[in-house]
């Protein structure tokens, strides 16, 4: 025990060192983080060279320099405790975690059970800039309010569709390719027949829901699924789009699944 230990508190260290320089390096502290590194170098060759003139200053100055650097990071250390105090190592309990689909998905629940049509095309690889250009560019975060926005009304938008990456809406009110498939059933309408024509000329996986029925369909790779379950839609998402437990997002605002149920 005695052997390990020495290399645990290195690894501790060295751990919490390296989490905090990433906290302060995305905030406003990491100018004031370098400026202490400055005064701590001249401090260190004014002790390796014997500058007494500079020692006597930087020993007068040293209490004023402590109370002024704790005063201007007082909100980043503010911020770094509630982060811990919100991290998952010492949460009770179990919280939800999310990803950018939900967003799509609690826009499309709450569109299905108003009976308002909704395409969303979630880009993988394939580039389609010619197809966004036929709507507007929005490069906005995704929010479900914002998909409600455009689909819940009859806005300039609304008959077209809209481009996800990632969490951003790159564009909306698009227009897609129809599909040339005669086997598709004559009562699927333009948003069924587009998906698929879009899910054939390229790898998105384009989200439906049939202004009609209220149903949930994918369409990807030159297949229409149709009337799936909330839940059979999330898995397949998260799958064809390779969202991992890594890249999931931890909410920390009201879960809108409760919400909206």
């Amino acid at each position: 025990m005695n052997f390990i230990r020495p290399f645990l508190d290195i690894a501790v260290m060295t751990f919490i060192l390296y989490k905090a320089y990433d906290f302060i390096s995305k905030t406003n502290g990491v100018q004031m983080l370098k400026s202490l590194l400055i005064v701590v170098i001249v401090y260190g060759l004014a002790v390796l060279l014997k500058l007494q003139t500079i020692l006597w200053l930087m020993n007068i100055i040293a209490p004023a320099l402590v109370i002024g650097f704790a005063l201007i990071f007082q909100p980043e250390i503010r911020k770094l405790f509630i982060r811990i105090g919100q991290n998952g190592w010492f949460a009770f309990g179990t919280r939800s975690k999310h990803t950018y689909v939900d967003a799509v998905l609690i826009a499309a629940e709450m569109l299905s059970q108003q009976r308002r049509g909704m395409l969303a095309v979630f880009m993988r690889h394939t580039q389609m800039e010619d197809l966004m250009r036929t709507g507007t560019r929005l490069n906005a975060d995704l929010s479900s309010s914002l998909l409600m926005t455009i689909f819940g009304k009859d806005t300039s938008l609304h008959d077209g569709a809209v481009f996800i990456q990632g969490g951003k809406l790159v564009a909306a009110g698009c227009f897609l390719p129809m599909s040339e498939n005669y086997t598709i059933k004559k009562t699927f309408g333009t948003r069924h027949r587009a998906a698929l024509g879009l899910s054939e000329v390229s790898d998105a996986v384009v989200l439906v829901v049939s202004e009609e029925t209220g149903a949930l369909s994918l369409a990807y790779d030159s297949k229409l699924n149709y009337d799936l379950s909330l839940e059979e839609v999330r898995k397949i998402l998260e799958n064809l789009l390779e969202i991992t437990s890594e890249a999931q997002v931890l909410e920390d605002t009201v879960d809108e699944h409760k919400t909206f149920a």
